[in-house]
């Protein structure tokens, strides 16, 4: 999901760009592209969370076969996609305020009361999202933490590098203190639940809309209250303020050399895929056992925010070698209509799992899983590609769009 109309395009906008989208002449295709693939990306892990009860994400060893190629096809997922895509989005989303409040003052417009606006439009999207739809929303943190890291957009690259990295840690450095003081018994429910527990949200989402209300409610409460305040919304924010250095030191925009895109591959390739298997390894070692629970997350939360760096790089080269054509159009597509993507992910996931659909949650394996990843995949990509053949903006973006600036805008 894209943080503006302007999210993608030259901070030198026209006098009325805040009234027409942003002409494609104009638009940084490296941030479309990016985002597309961290839209895309973001669905191999989300997948699990639709499909599975919600404590596979932390262990996989809590439900479902875990041996042979479904062991294989989480390790898969866990390397190169767990955490790693959903801080590329959130690196986006933290350019994307400072694209989107320059281009207003360059224009001699107040920046902040529109954000305030388009930000608590975001977390009514993000509401609605989580309580009617699915419980994974990140809508909601996306739009509380932009407000709070707004004011810091005009500080300098390092010092909002820094300030990223510290907040950052704080979630960390609170789990690894639980993971030292708390007795084991008292993380087991969430560690390894009851099987009857894990049986009950099966059925919860095995029923009716309303059946699924038993789970998804206060999954969705916990996750914007505790949940926010003592883990993602630290991340969330500190990502977004290493978003604004990435966007000022021209990383996103494709502006520094090739030399500096190889160097960041590598470095970053070997650091947090290296940190992410040393976790596989630790907690392997220790045979999944609670008492290491809080400590092998920590290899994953950082380990996947270097690895975000090696794909930001690879596709920074990737916009030099093929500025157009077919991937590159359709990934750009993918990134324009992101928040519309992203809706409609939850849309044919719920239709696929749940019980006012298809019914499969609990019934498919890993394996399978990346299946269907696949068959959404070619489902959003040929449909964003298409819609934009004939219409500006994404139904989402559209309306987000018209909500903010309060007048209506054209679509066609």
């Amino acid at each position: 999901m894209s943080d503006a109309d302007a999210d993608s395009s030259t901070a030198n906008a026209e006098p009325d760009a805040a009234a027409r989208p942003t002409p494609p002449s104009e638009r940084i295709v490296s941030l479309d592209v990016l985002r597309g693939v961290a839209l895309l990306g973001i669905l191999v892990i989300n997948v699990r969370v639709f499909a599975m009860p919600e404590v596979t994400l932390a262990n996989p060893t809590a439900y479902g076969d875990f041996s042979g190629g479904n062991y294989w096809a989480w390790l898969a997922g866990h390397l190169f996609a767990e955490g790693t895509f959903i801080t590329l989005f959130t690196v986006l989303y933290g350019a994307g305020i400072v694209l989107f409040t320059h281009n207003l003052e360059s224009k001699g417009e107040a920046a902040v009361p529109v954000f305030v606006r388009r930000s608590l439009l975001l977390v009514g999207f993000g509401l609605l999202h989580a309580y009617l739809l699915w419980y994974g929303d990140i809508l909601v943190a996306y739009g509380v933490c932009g407000l709070l890291v707004v004011g810091l957009r005009r500080r300098r690259p390092r010092t909002l590098a820094t300030l990223g990295v510290v907040i950052v840690a704080v979630p960390s450095l609170l789990e690894a203190l639980s993971g030292v003081t708390a007795d084991p018994e008292t993380i087991r429910g969430t560690w390894r639940p009851a099987e009857s527990v894990i049986q009950q949200e099966v059925a919860s989402y095995r029923g009716d809309w309303i059946t699924q209300l038993e789970h998804r409610v206060p999954s969705a409460l916990q996750r914007q209250t505790a949940g926010l305040i003592s883990y993602s919304g630290w991340r969330v924010a500190g990502i977004m303020l290493l978003g604004m250095a990435l966007y000022k030191r021209g990383v996103l925009s494709n502006e520094r050399s090739p030399a500096f895109y190889r160097r960041l591959i590598a470095g970053c390739s070997v650091v947090g895929l290296g940190t992410i298997l040393a976790g596989v390894a630790y907690i392997e070692a220790h045979d999944w056992a609670i008492e290491v629970a809080l400590f092998w997350r920590q290899f994953n939360y950082w380990g996947a925010i270097v690895l975000a760096g090696a794909y930001v790089g690879l596709v920074m080269l990737y916009c030099r070698w093929r500025p157009t054509g077919l991937v590159t159009d359709a990934l750009a597509a993918v990134g324009r209509t992101a928040f519309s993507n992203y809706i409609l992910q939850t849309l044919l996931a719920t239709s696929i799992f749940y019980g006012h659909g298809l019914g499969l949650f609990g019934h498919l394996e890993r394996v399978e899983l990346l299946g269907v990843v696949v068959a959404i995949w070619a489902i959003q990509v040929p449909l964003s590609v298409l819609w934009l053949r004939y219409f500006r903006y994404g139904p989402l973006e559209w309306l987000w769009r018209v909500l903010t600036y309060g007048q209506w805008q054209p679509i066609r």
